[in-house]
């Protein structure tokens, strides 16, 4: 048991993608991190298929390439129904923030990479084959059991722990927590292929009140169908070749293809009563289980630890208060229930009762889609909630602000200043906070005193000129926006803006007022009461 910590600042329970993602990053903040999973190898069946551009962005964040892992880009989603034909569809070709709208891909693939990219790092060890038994915690650490396959226990004493363990979360049942919701009387029967001889390109959802069947395309010449069952048919027949063969014949003209997996299972709707209980947090499908029908669930999940991994890291750091942490739930709670609001509702449009509810559904969605805002509702994805804070370590929005104040601030091409590659300016802002200041230097007029602050904060200052405007200033950290995607269409050039280690804009404002922002969004997560107290007070003056 010598390669298990005894003391630790995150003990990570569960490395699944959102396990594994969550340590990427607290390994890039430089955070004392064990993760463990009972299973010492990845589940090598498909299960999570689909990433939309927000996704993409945290799996940019913990360091992944474009090309890290195989990806298919889905051009629309297209709902057709036997009675109306294609009634409506979601445009999803092009990208947002510099990744496409919407991919599929191969869930274990994608936890290959993650685990690897963990290897030889200096700061999250990784135990596989190791199992949580029990929890304590007090007001200052997590005291966690742990056993190994072979009987052998071990003590670990951890500041924070974050329950990563799916929908049957151990964790979240050691802390009492509800898992309030609902779960579909449907069940589903789910079969992943390759190699078929008429593959598509898309995403469809077969509204057959009959047998309603999404359908789509993966990578590796995979495509995956999702049959409901009716009333009456077991498990036992519906995983049964001969059923899967029949249910698969209008796609395989009875060719022999490769079947990777069969299973049935039952859909959930459920949001823990609360993500946070004193040291324990939770996240992934062990905080909320969405239905798939928008394709969410793997999504939240990296949403999570996008937003947990630096306020965890801050506090361990000591460059926040505790109190820091309480934002995760208020911040991400509201909009996971969005999201299953969002896909219980399409959940109704593709699986109605009955004939005569498919026809009611389906021809009202086919008149609504004649009606142009109606229609840019579905098209353009107007439909999915926002990712954007209510209340949260952030101050309180402007009323009809390009920049919005508790959302993530664009992403966009960057050019350098002395030439050379062309990059995001997500991996320009870094891992930590950054002062933006866009055609201005966010720290000229700063009292030396606050630059001190907000370095020893965590923080840097970062120059973005608009395209063509390299040579006004002689700052070291500058760059030029290729797109003109910030300039002047979401900030007027002067402006300056604060962003959290996770994107999220947190004040913004003019550069006359860069000080009293700054000063402003440090008090936010408590730096000011820690040891920069003396020093911010002397800045203000």
């Amino acid at each position: 048991m010598s390669h298990l910590p005894s003391e630790i600042d995150v003990l990570i329970v569960g490395m699944g993608p959102v396990g594994a993602a969550l340590a990427q990053l607290l390994s890039r903040h430089g955070t004392k991190t064990l993760v463990i999973d009972k299973a010492k190898d990845i589940f090598l069946a498909p299960r999570a298929i689909a990433l939309d551009n927000e996704a993409l962005r945290v799996l940019q964040m913990c360091g992944l390439e474009e090309d890290a892992f195989d990806k298919v880009a889905i051009p629309e989603v297209r709902m057709r129904s036997p009675l109306f034909g294609q009634y409506s569809r979601a445009v999803t070709a092009g990208s947002v923030d510099g990744h496409p709208k919407l991919v599929t891909f191969f869930q274990p693939q994608l936890e290959q990479v993650l685990r690897a990219r963990l290897e030889g790092s200096l700061h999250v060890t990784v135990a596989l084959g190791v199992s949580l038994m029990s929890l304590v915690q007090n007001a200052k650490e997590v005291i966690a059991e742990l056993q190994t396959e072979d009987g052998q226990t071990h003590q670990v004493r951890a500041r924070y722990m974050v329950g990563a363990d799916g929908a049957n979360s151990l964790v979240r049942r050691l802390l009492g927590q509800e898992f309030k919701g609902k779960t579909f009387a449907e069940d589903w029967l789910v079969v992943d292929a390759k190699q078929l001889p008429t593959p598509i390109d898309h995403v469809e959802f077969i509204c057959d009140p009959h047998r309603p069947t999404p359908h789509m395309v993966a990578p590796g010449g995979r495509q995956r169908w999702e049959f409901k069952l009716n009333p009456g048919e077991t498990r036992a027949q519906m995983e049964h070749p001969d059923t899967v063969k029949r249910l698969l014949h209008p796609w395989t003209k009875g060719q022999d293809i490769e079947i990777e997996r069969v299973a049935v299972y039952r859909f959930h709707a459920r949001v823990a009563e609360k993500f946070k209980v004193g040291r324990v947090l939770l996240a992934g499908d062990a905080a909320h289980i969405t239905p798939p029908f928008v394709g969410q669930g793997l999504v939240s999940g990296l949403r999570d630890v996008a937003n947990l991994a630096w306020k965890l890291s801050w506090v361990c750091h000591g460059r926040a208060q505790p109190g820091l942490l309480d934002t995760y739930d208020q911040e991400r709670r509201p909009h996971a229930k969005a999201m299953i609001d969002l896909a219980k509702m399409m959940g109704r449009l593709v699986m109605p009762s009955n004939h005569a509810a498919a026809f009611l559904t389906h021809g009202l969605m086919s008149m609504m889609t004649r009606i142009p805002r109606l229609k840019r509702l579905f098209e353009n994805l107007e439909i999915k909630p926002p990712n954007r804070f209510k209340v949260g370590c952030f101050v309180k929005p402007l009323r009809g602000a390009s920049l919005c104040r508790g959302a993530q601030m664009p992403q966009v091409w960057l050019k350098p200043r002395a030439g050379g590659e062309v990059v995001l300016s997500d991996d320009v802002l870094g891992t930590g906070l950054a002062m933006v200041g866009f055609g201005v230097d966010p720290s000229a007029g700063l009292a030396p005193a606050l630059a001190q602050a907000w370095a020893a904060s965590g923080g840097r200052f970062i120059q973005i000129n608009p395209r063509g405007q390299m040579a006004r200033t002689s700052t070291l950290n500058l760059w030029e926006d290729l797109s003109g995607g910030l300039m002047p269409s979401v900030v007027p050039v002067g402006w300056v803006a604060i962003v959290r280690p996770d994107k999220v804009v947190m004040h913004d404002g003019p550069s006359t007022e860069a000080a009293t922002l700054l000063t402003h969004a440090m008090s936010l997560y408590g730096h000011l009461f820690g040891e920069n107290a003396a020093i911010l007070a002397a800045a203000q003056g």
